[in-house]
């Protein structure tokens, strides 16, 4: 692929997965963190974690799956990828919250947890991401030509 073409929608998807495995480890890393050196339960942990990775997951996606949709406003998108990442979000912790509550050796491991949930939210998140945060046009809508916008 040509470095200034757009990345095709499975390329993206690609980018957007591998970015997510790096938002799985701050994920983890983040909730044992919260758990055993700050002391916050199970739940409480993963909401802290939530926002870690999803921090991370917003930078790394912004520079490598969507550089050529990302906006020179870098807090009102890093707002926009919080607030539409929410469904995926939720979904992510709702499956969560079940494996954690219904499975002994998820809570005696929490990273089964996080995988399950991070896998669930996925499909949810780069929906979102795409079409509301980078605003990746449709099939058929014009297209954005140039190089990426300066910075990172």
């Amino acid at each position: 692929m040509n470095p200034r073409s757009p990345p095709t929608h499975w390329a993206q998807f690609l980018r957007f997965s591998a970015v997510g495995a790096v938002g799985f480890v701050v994920d983890t890393l983040a909730l044992y963190f919260c758990v055993h050196v700050l002391g916050a339960n199970l739940y409480e942990g993963r909401v802290a974690s939530y926002f870690a990775a999803a921090t991370v997951t917003w930078g790394l996606n912004r520079r490598f799956t969507f550089f050529l949709h990302r906006s020179p406003a870098r807090l009102a998108e890093l707002g926009r990828f919080i607030a539409a990442n929410a469904l995926g979000g939720i979904v992510n912790y709702s499956t969560y919250a079940i494996v954690i509550a219904v499975l002994d050796t998820a809570r005696a491991f929490p990273v089964i947890g996080v995988a399950a949930g991070s896998v669930a939210g996925l499909a949810v998140n780069f929906r979102l991401s795409r079409r509301l945060v980078f605003r990746v046009p449709a099939a058929g809508d014009p297209v954005r030509r140039g190089p990426p916008m300066g910075g990172s």
